[in-house]
């Protein structure tokens, strides 16, 4: 694997760390995209450097889960947001009621919508804000119907 495959998929998994790290080591030219991950060192970044990347968030890299939210015996709202609190916060304060339970669902879970195959990676690049409700989905029904509210 070379660098600039291990940098793309930390970029799109939202490793935030590893992104800065390899961001730092391409600036300061102690890497290059070409070169193989074995030469990937950690000891030649500047550690405090990386900390403050990290902490002033220079990639841009929010990351956002799926939650599944069980509003009664049968039907459950995905909702997308940072962590499972604001999760529970939104579910709260739009349907005025807490959850059953709430749990984390993969992003790489892969469902029907309409005709085609959706994960919820793809249907988050079309949210603009967090947290927002993904879909709803009834037991019984053969997939995730859709009726997305942005918030």
């Amino acid at each position: 694997m070379l660098i600039k495959e291990a940098y793309s998929d930390s970029l799109r998994y939202e490793e935030s760390s590893l992104a800065h790290y390899i961001h730092h080591l391409l600036a300061e030219k102690k890497i290059s995209l070409d070169d193989d991950l074995s030469k990937l060192n950690f000891d030649l970044a500047n550690h405090q450097k990386v900390a403050e990347m990290i902490r002033n968030n220079v990639l841009g890299i929010y990351k956002v889960r799926v939650y599944s939210l069980k509003m009664n015996q049968k039907d459950f709202v995905f909702i997308f947001a940072p962590s499972e609190e604001e999760a529970i916060q939104y579910y709260t304060k739009t349907f005025h009621q807490k959850p059953w339970n709430c749990h984390e669902s993969l992003l790489d879970f892969q469902f029907y919508r309409g005709n085609d195959v959706i994960s919820f990676r793809d249907m988050r690049r079309e949210c603009e804000s967090f947290p927002a409700i993904a879909g709803y989905y009834s037991r019984g029904d053969e997939g995730l119907i859709e009726k997305r509210r942005d918030s």
